[in-house]
């Protein structure tokens, strides 16, 4: 603690998404955690679908804010990071979106808002790692904090109808899964650390921080989001119908089988290099198609406080 809090009071910037449908009083919420805490009144700035919350989380640390929380699901969380990661400034969270990834890998429990904010304000901090994606085509520098693909998993998140997710939650990217399961795969080099590990046809190439996505489903068994290594899974099912099950097996089994359908790997850094442009996703965004990307592990670049 700081001797400034007898002078002013702390202050909590909120950066939320007004598009998320929720069912509690937010700004309601927020003002009686502050005042229970004896901090300032906070700083309210709503994202907008120009500006996703980099200018706000600019605007929040141009206005001084102890702590900037951002109040939204993962676009939200990531594109708050972006700003924060690397300065002193913690943040922290309050779940309102539909995967909430970065939350349940932290074990936060996501229906639990009055925890949320308290944590926010007066929890614990650690430091977790970020990871830095540089693409060319078009040239573009954005971080993510769960997980990034190209390829079927980021065509998933291109096609799953969004009536349907505000609905029935993260079983939407199931049904857009199945709908797409027929496909081609795409000739892909994968280079780790400066090696060719992989350079064939695949379906999907996916980088993990961490290692649960929708639903629950843990992709990369073995991610940690403080370890400072990424966690590459490649995937590559067989063909003919029953193709993808190889797959399932292979996930299940955490890749520990000869079978290469999925393939797993570990790293600092992993540049993806596409035959043609494929579907691009970061933490659950589409980010349209691409066919290169970058992408290093900046570790424990960012001050969480929950």
């Amino acid at each position: 603690m700081t001797e400034t809090s007898s002078t002013s009071p702390k202050r909590a910037a909120i950066i939320v998404n007004p598009a998320k449908p929720v069912d509690i009083d937010v700004r309601g919420l927020v003002a009686k955690h502050c005042v229970e805490n004896g901090w300032g009144e906070p700083i309210w700035l709503e994202t907008t679908k120009e500006d996703p919350g980099v200018g706000q989380a600019k605007e929040a640390l141009a206005q001084g804010a102890d702590i900037v929380i951002a109040a939204g699901g993962d676009g939200t969380v990531r594109c708050v990071a972006e700003v924060l990661s690397g300065g002193d400034t913690p943040m922290g969270l309050l779940p309102l979106g539909t995967g909430n990834l970065l939350a349940r890998n932290l074990g936060m429990d996501v229906t639990d808002y009055d925890g949320a904010m308290a944590g926010a304000l007066i929890g614990t901090e650690r430091k977790i790692d970020v990871v830095r994606a540089r693409r060319s085509d078009p040239d573009k520098d954005q971080l993510f904090l769960v997980m990034a693909g190209m390829g079927y998993d980021a065509t998933i998140m291109a096609d799953t109808n969004e009536d349907l997710k505000d609905k029935v939650g993260w079983l939407a990217y199931v049904d857009a899964g199945i709908r797409n399961l027929p496909g081609k795969p795409v000739k892909a080099t994968v280079v780790i650390d400066g090696k060719q590990v992989v350079h064939r046809g695949v379906r999907s190439v996916m980088v993990g921080n961490c290692g649960k996505v929708q639903g629950g489903l843990e992709i990369f068994p073995e991610a940690k989001i403080d370890d400072g290594l990424l966690d590459i899974a490649v995937l590559a099912p067989h063909h003919g119908k029953l193709g993808w099950l190889s797959v399932l097996a292979g996930i299940i089994g955490k890749g520990r089988n000869k079978d290469t359908a999925v393939e797993y790997f570990q790293g600092k850094s992993v540049e993806i290099t596409l035959e043609h442009k494929d579907d691009y996703q970061l933490d659950g965004d589409h980010e349209g198609q691409g066919k290169h990307v970058l992408m290093t592990m900046e570790p424990g670049a960012l001050t969480l406080r929950m």
